[in-house]
């Protein structure tokens, strides 16, 4: 096991959850504050600073390992077999320490016991292993190894009456003696370093800090560093700052004495960084622009400044898997790398390629990531990295409109610091990368952003900031026209005012001529829709369709003329009952094939039934099916498919995953794409048991086989799969999305089914097609799965 893994499984079990090389030296730095608390002067001149505690320390291990005990006592037993004089009783200061051993004399004693003892601070390290675990110890408990005049016992001389060892025992521990140095010159080295990591900073000497420096360059992954140490002594003020915010990153930096100030455009100071801390990774990682500002805290700060190139080997060699940004003490940003595919060196070999992306993070910090790193010379129209597409698809989730308009109008203003140059420069590339997010945004959101006010509120503002900058800043105006297109589009009120919405039938048909394309359903669109009461009769209400349960029964309560202790009721054609929370929206979509609306006073719940419509048809439609072609049947099914299928915004799956109701959005046009599932898939049951002649049935289970081919050969699996169901008679109540995180996937490919284009095939039209386009978009059925059930029964009963 190399060195740098047994330093590195050591503070694994110190320091939570490190596991990228690139904060192990923060942590090592860091690793001080574990013991500082708990030491105590050493015995002899107090080196310790007056404002440290003087308490007693217990050993790191509690109870020694086997191999360490079993060293400790073949070395107290060879001492009083080759020098019995360095173990007695000592006085210092009119006090008597019994059966000792100086600090000093320990020392020169192991670098004359074997020939793998080099030097005075091996043999420290050494010594260090023992007095970890308690089987050495300082007399009054101090928890580092000196090589001073200190005293120190061991563990077996803590009792009254250590026994002598026998001779017997001093022939095993003579053949033992180098075995057990050369253990613990092994594992010296790890001990030491502890030892140093837990002094407090004031204790550190050059010697220290060299000892740690030369352990972690026999690290072979750190093997090649430039290691150069920039030192800042009576700065000047315009030397104050180590590099600004928006400059390219060039090096990575650790504090090895002093502190600095990270500052924020707009923010000012986020966070204060001290010794053992570092900076800079950012930049390095993402190959972006600095993200922040380093400015002196004071005039005497020493760095260890690792160079890009090697830092990228560090990351390399080392394998670090995380990244990890903190703003006050916490995580702002978390960064994973991942493989980015392989790319060709100048040599021509094809090198594997990693790239990090965001895992988690506050929403503010994960916009600031994103406006650091994009890409100003992609165009709008070229693939962009998905994970900012998921951001922007995804935003509503974590950072709603009310929340990201703010912010991307916070990072939009000129920065207050930094020389006019600097300002200038810094303002530009933010200004830029702020305009092509928020296109990207308007572009996704299109006119559904006419029902957010404060969206509409912020594109107007927004539009302004960016008129007037193009005054100062010329290369503004390049981006100005497409901002303008955007919000024109999205803001321009429609010239006649009955067309703000449209309304929609019970059935959510645009209009009576069913020959028209559909058209997309808004939240705003309102429908007339029968909301029934217990003795069956109706009211019918108009409202809109993101309507809240609370705002239907308002409509219904001024229709009714009352409406206290109301409730409404979901319930479907096999009389199962569902009470509709107030804060329910868009109910009118979620409905089941048959289902219906009951408004009811609660103590009446259990007497609402079914109406007698929601049963379905009696009669089949054999008689008119038949004489249609099943690729007539087929065609027209796809066509109005893609139509329900393209007036489903990508949106809406993020709103029925996370529920409606969080965002106040209907999903209404997902919700009949789904139930349209359905509706064939009961349809297909419902002709089969309705046809009571045998032959019959046989010709329609034939031609559902051809309508499914033909289908399958138009790429509508939607309908294909919903036949194939219906054949195999499974009830499909609803059909459920499960969310893994990546709802993202299922957004794009939805995002991307609905970008292609569809153009119905002329040729295939006969003359009557309009009486087949007519059929297949208003199919009567019965979805009641008992009542299918029995009539199948009926049909052909149980063989006895």
């Amino acid at each position: 096991v190399t060195k740098f893994h047994l330093i590195l499984q050591f503070l694994c079990m110190c320091i939570h959850n490190m596991r990228c090389w690139v904060c192990v030296f923060q942590n090592l730095v860091k690793y001080r504050q574990y013991m500082s608390g708990l030491l105590t002067p050493p015995y002899g001149t107090p080196l310790i600073e007056p404002h440290i505690p003087h308490r007693p320390t217990k050993p790191i291990t509690q109870v020694p390992s086997e191999k360490i005990l079993r060293a400790g006592k073949i070395l107290r037993n060879t001492i009083l077999s080759r020098a019995p004089h360095m173990i007695r009783d000592r006085k210092y200061h009119l006090k008597t320490y019994r059966q000792c051993c100086v600090g000093t004399e320990l020392v020169d004693w192991m670098m004359q016991q074997s020939p793998c003892v080099h030097s005075r601070t091996q043999a420290v390290g050494m010594w260090q292993v023992l007095l970890e675990e308690g089987v050495l110890n300082h007399v009054d408990q101090e928890h580092h190894f000196q090589d001073k005049y200190l005293f120190y016992r061991f563990l077996d001389d803590e009792c009254e009456d250590a026994p002598l060892p026998t001779e017997e025992e001093k022939k095993e521990c003579d053949e033992e003696l180098q075995d057990t140095m050369l253990l613990l010159s092994q594992i010296g080295p790890d001990a030491h370093m502890r030892m140093i990591l837990r002094k407090p900073p004031g204790q550190r000497t050059v010697d220290d800090l060299e000892f740690i420096y030369e352990e972690l360059l026999h690290i072979k992954a750190l093997s090649h560093l430039s290691t150069t140490v920039s030192i800042f002594k009576n700065t000047t003020h315009h030397q104050k700052g180590v590099f600004n915010q928006g400059e390219e990153g060039t090096s990575w930096y650790i504090i090895l004495k002093g502190s600095v100030n990270v500052v924020i455009y707009g923010k000012g100071v986020v966070c204060t960084l001290h010794e053992g801390d570092d900076f800079g990774k950012l930049a390095l990682v993402n190959d972006a622009p600095r993200a922040a500002s380093i400015v002196l805290r004071e005039d005497n700060c020493h760095f260890l400044r690792v160079d890009k190139e090697d830092f990228n080997r560090i990351l390399r060699d080392v394998e670090a898997n995380t990244v990890r940004l903190k703003e006050h003490d916490q995580d702002v940003l978390v960064l994973e790398k991942i493989p980015a595919g392989n790319r060709v060196s100048n040599q021509g070999n094809s090198q594997p390629q990693h790239k990090y992306i965001v895992m988690s993070g506050t929403p503010e910090k994960i916009l600031e990531h994103f406006l650091e790193t994009m890409r100003l010379e992609a165009t709008l129209n070229e693939a962009t990295d998905s994970v900012l597409n998921d951001f922007i698809m995804m935003h509503c989730v974590f950072m709603p409109n009310s929340q990201l308009c703010p912010a991307l109008m916070a990072q939009y203003p000129f920065p207050s610091q930094g020389t006019e140059q600097e300002k200038m420069d810094y303002a530009l590339n933010n200004k830029r990368r702020v305009i092509r997010l928020v296109l990207q945004w308007a572009a996704l959101y299109g006119d559904l952003l006419q029902e957010d006010e404060a969206a509409m509120a912020f594109l107007e503002e927004f539009y302004v900031s960016v008129s007037d900058d193009t005054r100062m800043i010329a290369s503004l105006k390049e981006q100005l026209p497409e901002l303008e297109k955007i919000v024109k589009q999205v803001s321009e009120e429609p010239k006649a005012p009955q067309k703000k919405h449209k309304v929609l039938l019970q059935l959510f048909n645009t209009s009576d001529d069913r020959t028209q394309k559909r058209q997309p359903i808004r939240g705003s669109d309102e429908v007339l829709f029968k909301v029934y009461c217990i003795d069956q009769t109706y009211t019918t209400i108009r409202v809109p369709v993101s309507s809240s349960v609370k705002e239907v029964i308002s409509a219904v309560a001024d229709k009714l003329g009352s409406g206290e202790g109301l409730i409404i009721v979901k319930m479907s054609s096999g009389g199962e009952k569902v009470v509709l929370k107030p804060h329910d929206v868009s109910v009118f979509t979620t409905l089941s094939v048959n289902g219906r609306l009951f408004a009811c006073p609660r103590d009446q719940f259990d007497s609402l039934a079914p109406l007698p419509e929601q049963e379905g048809p009696s009669t089949g439609t054999v008689g008119t099916f038949e004489l249609m072609s099943s690729k007539d049947l087929a065609h027209q099914m796809t066509i109005y498919d893609w139509e329900l299928f393209n007036c489903v915004h990508e949106l809406e799956l993020i709103y029925h995953t996370f529920g409606r109701h969080n965002f106040k959005k209907t999903t209404a046009n997902l919700d009949l794409f789904l139930r349209r599932f359905n509706e064939i898939q009961f349809w297909v049951v419902t002709e089969i048991c309705l046809c009571s002649q045998l032959s019959k049935r046989v010709q329609l289970l034939k031609k559902y086989i051809k309508i499914a081919a033909h289908c399958k050969e138009y790429k509508n699996l939607n309908s294909f799969f919903a036949i194939i169901m219906g054949l195999s008679n499974v009830a499909v109540s609803r059909l459920s999305l499960t969310w893994e995180r990546m709802i993202a996937n299922t957004v794009r490919t939805v995002k991307f089914c609905r970008s292609q284009s569809f153009n119905p095939d002329a040729a295939l039209t006969n003359k009557n097609h309009q009486d087949v386009r007519s059929y297949v978009r208003q199919l009567n059925v019965i979805d009641n799965q008992r009542t299918l059930s029995q009539m199948s029964h009926r049909l052909e009963p149980r063989r006895a």
